[in-house]
């Protein structure tokens, strides 16, 4: 039977450490700054940026939230943008997605500083993290790598199936474990015979987006699971990509759905907030 890898306590325990690097940042003058851009009235966004607020709150970070219409063009976004690049107290920016048709997501997201992109997308960002020398790591992914950490999970040498290839998560973590020396297998939707892939994992990262896509059955005896799918079913439960009952039984360690991976990842986003006050307090 495998331990449950509490996402809600690890990032407690992140929180606290952020917080105090906030204190001592600000006895030397530095207030970190967040701003949060939320373009139209998305609900699942909505929730998300006041979760954002909140947290930001608690740590002692300063927010600056940016409300916008859903009408607001992509030149009057982009000059926004380009205020809040400039603003001296404003250390990260977020713009929250998916954005409104007329808006171009790219061209939005490559607009933002890469000093600033607290959310790791911006393609320089990308760039330094495939050649190994990361400035700004995505929050999710990251927060999978400082959970795995918090586990004791030694990645070096260790067969990683990563199952999902998107920009946010797959790509990335497949990045982020092997640079820790693992052995990395990126699968997807389309891969021939996954369930054989799955098997060989001493680590599955599961990030596909499909309730419980991945059976019990194919998890190797003692290898750990970390579930970053976070799928709706039947009457508003909350399931992920892994078929966690039956996994449980076979992995040594294994995140839940919901409190395993989720708590991550805006306390990676108020990690990267902190350590980019860091960098501007050190000049």
């Amino acid at each position: 039977m495998g331990s449950i890898i509490d996402g809600k306590a690890i990032a407690a325990a992140l929180r606290q450490s952020i917080a105090a690097d906030v204190a001592q940042l600000k006895v030397t003058g530095t207030v970190p700054g967040l701003a949060v851009v939320l373009v139209g009235e998305d609900p699942a966004s909505r929730v998300y940026v006041s979760m954002k607020e909140k947290a930001c709150a608690a740590a002692g970070i300063y927010s600056a939230e940016h409300k916008l219409p859903v009408e607001t063009t992509e030149a009057q976004l982009l000059a926004l943008i380009d205020e809040l690049n400039r603003d001296r107290r404003i250390d990260g920016i977020l713009v929250q997605l998916p954005l409104p048709k007329q808006i171009n997501e790219s061209k939005v997201l490559e607009a933002i500083s890469p000093a600033k992109d607290v959310d790791g997308f911006h393609p320089y960002n990308v760039g330094r993290l495939v050649t190994g020398n990361p400035l700004f790591q995505p929050c999710t992914p990251y927060g999978v790598m400082k959970m795995l950490e918090a586990t004791g999970v030694e990645l070096a040498g260790k067969e990683v199936v990563v199952v999902g290839r998107s920009n946010i998560v797959g790509k990335p973590v497949a990045l982020m474990c092997l640079a820790q020396h693992a052995t990395v297998t990126l699968c997807h939707s389309r891969t021939h015979d996954l369930p054989a892939k799955v098997r060989q994992a001493d680590v599955v990262i599961a990030a596909v987006g499909r309730p419980e896509m991945i059976r019990g059955e194919w998890i190797k005896p003692g290898a750990v699971v970390i579930d970053v799918g976070v799928n709706r079913v039947g009457d508003n439960k909350l399931v992920g990509d892994v078929e966690f009952e039956a996994a449980k039984e076979r992995a040594s360690a294994i995140t839940p759905v919901p409190g395993g991976v989720g708590p991550m990842t805006i306390t990676m986003l108020l990690y990267n907030t902190v350590e980019s006050a860091k960098r501007r307090a050190h000049g």
